[in-house]
């Protein structure tokens, strides 16, 4: 992917309101190529859609974005995670590096806070919100 292009972009959350707010946010810098309610089928659409970013919730039914991660990471995934999240306490931030994460948005600055997040992911640079 050349410097211009939009980053290709994989939605997770098991909120629709939130996947439709993501969407809106990122319409305009990103390429939005799947937005998903699972986190077992954010792993299997990592493999065939090939986002560049993976903004994944961290509390979702089933898989966490936390389990999600760290298998993508294991797997030897080349997307960037952003969690995406109303967890704002240390010991989560904590865990979602350790996962493989490298951008950190709370759900309340999810309008300022995502597309910076997201273009910081993929120049491979780290970006937690302010106030996490």
């Amino acid at each position: 992917m050349s410097a211009g292009e939009q980053p290709r972009v994989l939605l997770v959350d098991d909120n629709e309101a939130i996947l439709k707010r993501a969407a809106a946010v990122l319409s305009t810098s990103c390429e939005i190529v799947g937005a998903l309610t699972d986190g077992r089928a954010a792993i299997e659409a990592v493999g065939t859609l090939r986002p560049d970013v993976v903004v994944l919730d961290i509390s979702m039914p089933g898989l966490s974005g936390l389990e999600v991660a760290g298998r993508l990471r294991d797997d030897g995934t080349a997307a960037a995670v952003v969690f995406l999240t109303v967890h704002d306490g240390d010991e989560f931030l904590c865990a979602a590096r350790a996962a493989g994460g490298v951008g950190y948005v709370v759900k309340p600055r999810l309008a300022s806070d995502l597309a910076p997040a997201v273009q910081e992911a993929r120049a491979g640079r780290a970006y937690v919100s302010q106030g996490h």
